[in-house]
């Protein structure tokens, strides 16, 4: 019985999602939610990998784009694109971060001793990014290290830039007077 149990505990569950082409995972509790694609408001200055910013029930949420975040070109939206909602520990706060993704699969099971090492060739992606490849059929699911992809420094740099643009963005629509009637 005591086995049962500790298998049990033992398991953690992902949310698996495919990135150019590739499966990917994160650990579920780290999401919050999923949404279909919306528009997105894009933010000057931002890192390009910063695809916009969306409005999530008053919240300004920015968008990573993780293709582009892995070197390579950004994803086409098509009808299957979500957002996955993330929280991540940002100087000791949680903060809401979105990632675009081609579509969502699954949530699924990896037991932790089925989780290998991740290879040190091969990906798409930096290395450090990876937890490790989980298996999912006859297919492994490269299980991401969501804070080392949305690394705090990085997402200070883009968190002040998309708030200077908003701010800009704020004080331009002010200032912007209605143009007299010219009847």
């Amino acid at each position: 019985m005591e086995t049962a149990t500790t298998t049990q505990t033992e398991q953690t569950q992902y949310l698996t999602f495919h990135v150019a082409g590739e499966e990917h995972a994160i650990g579920i509790l780290r999401v919050t939610e999923i949404i279909e694609y919306t528009t997105m408001t894009k933010v000057p200055g931002a890192p390009a990998w910063i695809r916009g910013v969306i409005n999530l029930r008053g919240r300004v949420v920015p968008v990573v784009d993780l293709a582009v975040k892995f070197g390579l070109p950004e994803t086409v939206i098509t009808n299957r694109t979500c957002i996955v909602i993330v929280e991540i520990a940002l100087d000791g706060e949680q903060t809401v971060m979105g990632i675009m993704t081609d579509s969502v699969n699954q949530v699924v099971d990896f037991p932790s001793g089925s989780i290998e090492e991740p290879p040190p060739f091969g990906t798409k992606m930096k290395v450090e990014y990876l937890r490790g490849v989980g298996k999912t059929g006859s297919k492994f699911a490269l299980i991401l290290d969501i804070d080392k992809v949305l690394s705090a420094r990085e997402i200070l740099a883009a968190t002040e830039t998309v708030n200077d643009a908003m701010e800009v963005m704020n004080t331009e629509a002010e200032d912007l007077s209605p143009l007299p009637n010219q009847s």
